[in-house]
């Protein structure tokens, strides 16, 4: 059976407005007839993709998440080459058509008229050679795809289908520890699509929550007033406070197989993903807000169980005076509870707990790394 790592943290933000939604407000949803404070699970893994505990130990395992990488890696650095207006497009557009939708054999003949009269007519408006949607490029591929472009330079040529076979690769051949984790889904290209190791469960309050509305103004300070003393901005935005419950999943085996059997890159991943999770904060309105936190309690499960959220806890929504202690209380109820009718969760865990001193964080990351 696989291995799984549970991950439960509770933390707690100040007034803030970390996850907006469409109207720029907090982000909310109701879970036990409350409504509750809520950060999407992709603000987090975001978050923690583009954190320092990633970018500064892992530079060379991170991949590219964008819908630019043709116009920028393939046709621009062309042309920054005096390469030909014709070849570079010519170039772009195979070496986009390789990583998009294989239209043959996935539309009819009429579907495909159609598409190829809207990007024919889109081309000639401008030069961009954008994917239809955002792909996640491993830093191998990103290689593969430079070294690829500075050999059609050198020999000023299109790229023969062999090459474009070469520029995608499968999970055997991945290195990069967001797309291993987070997983990618390349619709026309499916036998390259990744499944995620990790799954990351929406943040929710543990407490009913009440979003409430600052209105603010900002000063024109070369106004002398003379003539109008009135300000010159103002605004509005919603802001909430909360304590957060947070779970996150990971399959081990599968991060492993994501990664290609590489066990040190596992245990750098897993170090990480942990520490980022524990220290880094979405960057929603962190100058208006300086919404910063560290986790003020965090559960690391280890087993081969049938993972399973604590969520149920905060059905109920607290209501006291001492929340972070009576969430942790709530918590740790609720594991004994199904320890005591499903039989043990989980065959090893480690607590960090900031009210009461248990824990420390190098012990947390030597914990979760190790098998």
């Amino acid at each position: 059976m696989s291995t799984f790592l549970q991950l439960h943290l509770l933390t707690a933000y100040a007034p803030s407005n970390l996850n907006r939604d469409d109207l720029g407000r907090p982000k909310t949803a109701k879970m036990g007839n409350s409504e509750r404070l809520r950060i999407s699970s992709q603000s987090l893994k975001r978050a923690w993709r583009k954190s320092d505990f990633f970018t500064e130990s892992l530079t060379e395992n991170i991949g590219v998440r964008s819908r630019k990488f043709i116009t920028e890696w393939v046709y621009n650095h062309m042309k920054e080459n005096e390469v030909s207006e014709e070849l570079a497009k010519s170039c772009a557009i195979k070496i986009r058509e390789h990583f998009q939708k294989n239209k043959k054999e996935n539309s009819d003949d009429e579907t495909d008229k159609k598409t190829e009269k809207k990007e024919k007519k889109s081309e000639e408006a401008k030069i961009n050679f954008d994917m239809d949607q955002l792909i996640h490029i491993s830093n191998n591929e990103q290689q593969e795809i430079e070294r690829l472009v500075a050999l059609l330079i050198n020999q000023k040529r299109e790229p023969t289908q062999d090459e474009l076979n070469k520029l995608i690769k499968t999970r055997q051949e991945n290195s990069s520890i967001d797309i291993a984790l987070f997983g990618r889904m390349l619709a026309g290209k499916t036998e390259f699509s990744i499944e995620a190791a990790c799954q990351v469960a929406h943040a929710l309050s543990v407490s009913a929550i009440s979003i409430e509305d600052d209105f603010f103004t900002a000063v024109d300070d070369l106004n002398d007033k003379e003539k109008d003393a009135s300000s010159g901005h103002l605004g509005e935005r919603g802001f909430a406070s909360a304590l957060f419950y947070t779970y996150i999943c990971i399959s081990r085996d599968l991060l492993l197989d994501n990664l290609n059997g590489d066990e040190a890159l596992v245990e750098k991943t897993l170090k990480a993903l942990t520490e980022s999770a524990i220290k880094v904060a979405p960057t929603g309105m962190q100058n208006s807000f300086a919404s910063r936190a560290y986790a003020s309690y965090l559960l690391i499960e280890k087993g081969t169980q049938q993972p399973r959220s604590l969520a149920v806890a905060y059905f109920n929504p607290i209501r006291s005076q001492d929340m972070v202690n009576d969430a942790i209380t709530r918590l740790e109820q609720q594991l004994d509870k199904f320890d005591q009718v499903y039989g043990q969760c989980a065959d090893d865990r480690y607590k960090l707990n900031i009210e009461s001193g248990e824990g420390t964080l190098a012990a947390a990351l030597t914990f979760v790394a190790q098998k």
